[in-house]
């Protein structure tokens, strides 16, 4: 079943002639359940963090392979920011119209502020095409990592590219 959530992205995709492919699966909250249930997507999985700085003034989402960790104390130097944490689900929600298990940069359509800024490990371009939740954890969609960026610019949020 597509969700309304849902039904927003694509329609935004639709307009911006994105191309990505669906996959629907399980919910899934985590890349472990991805792989203890062997779904197999034709592109580089994705893990996304969502971060808030000390104050919770700052949002960061961050977007890299699925089989690297964060080291968030080097990460908060590399950015300029006070030590990083993850934010609330009511966070979440609240800056993202998302839930846990569905982080995702698709979500940045529900950032009315455009404040959450999104970071990309810089070991993604070497990707031709990235797998991500399309605002839900019961579905997963590729697409290139340029129709990202081009989603982003039309989001209007900040995004960076950091070798993580």
């Amino acid at each position: 079943m597509v969700t309304e959530n849902e039904k927003k992205l694509y329609a935004a995709l639709d307009k911006l002639n994105i191309t990505y492919t669906r996959y629907e699966h399980d919910a899934v909250f985590t890349v472990d359940e991805i792989k203890q249930k062997n779904i197999v997507f034709d592109g580089t999985g994705c893990k996304n963090l969502f971060l808030r700085n000390r104050k919770g003034n700052i949002h960061y989402l961050v977007v890299l392979e699925e089989s690297k960790n964060v080291d968030l104390k080097k990460l908060s130097k590399d950015l300029g920011s006070t030590p990083l944490s993850f934010g609330s689900e009511e966070r979440l929600y609240t800056n993202l119209g998302l839930t846990r298990g569905s982080v995702t940069p698709m979500g940045l359509i529900n950032n009315d502020d455009k404040k959450v800024k999104l970071i990309i490990d810089s070991d993604l371009t070497k990707s031709q095409k990235i797998a991500v939740h399309p605002n839900v954890n019961t579905a997963t969609i590729v697409l290139s990592l340029n129709d990202l960026e081009k989603f982003v610019h039309w989001c209007g949020n900040e995004f960076t590219y950091i070798k993580i």
